[in-house]
């Protein structure tokens, strides 16, 4: 007999909250059979273990769930394969042009914030006030309480 899960099974294994699997679920990531009473309780087999364990690595990556689905479900169909790793190249690659770009507004913000505080530590030392230490990550850490 095939291994089954049952759905506190999943959301342990992955910590995740019940609610979450329901809702994966609906996006049709996740396909249980149902049984019990009124087909009330969900039944997970190894394919949707699986298929849970991609959508959780392509959220990692920043995948919309859309994405997701649409890249593991083509891995359910008998085609081969090289079509599937085209789409998961081309889904990459927008990914990474996407996570290039907001690292270069971070830099950019990084540069803005480095330059005002320059500027404000030069117009202290202009007025003979001694401009205020640098936090280390001691002194960070002492005033958020954390020590």
């Amino acid at each position: 007999m095939a291994t089954t899960y049952s759905i506190s099974d999943l959301a342990r294994e992955f910590d995740l909250t019940t609610r979450a699997i329901r809702f994966y679920e609906d996006m049709g990531l996740l396909r249980p059979e149902r049984s019990g009473p009124g087909g009330r309780n969900r039944v997970y087999s190894h394919r949707d273990r699986t298929r849970l364990k991609l959508t959780l690595r392509a959220k990692r990556l920043g995948l919309s769930l859309n994405e997701a689905k649409d890249l593991i479900d083509m891995y359910d169909s008998p085609r081969d394969t090289g079509p599937q790793l085209q789409k998961f190249l081309q889904v990459l690659d927008a990914h990474k042009r996407e996570l290039e770009a907001q690292m270069g507004e971070i830099q950019a913000n990084l540069d803005e914030v480095k330059a005002h505080e320059k500027e404000a530590r030069s117009l202290l030392a202009k007025q003979g006030d001694k401009p205020i230490k640098k936090p280390t990550q001691k002194t960070v850490k002492i005033a958020k309480g954390h020590v």
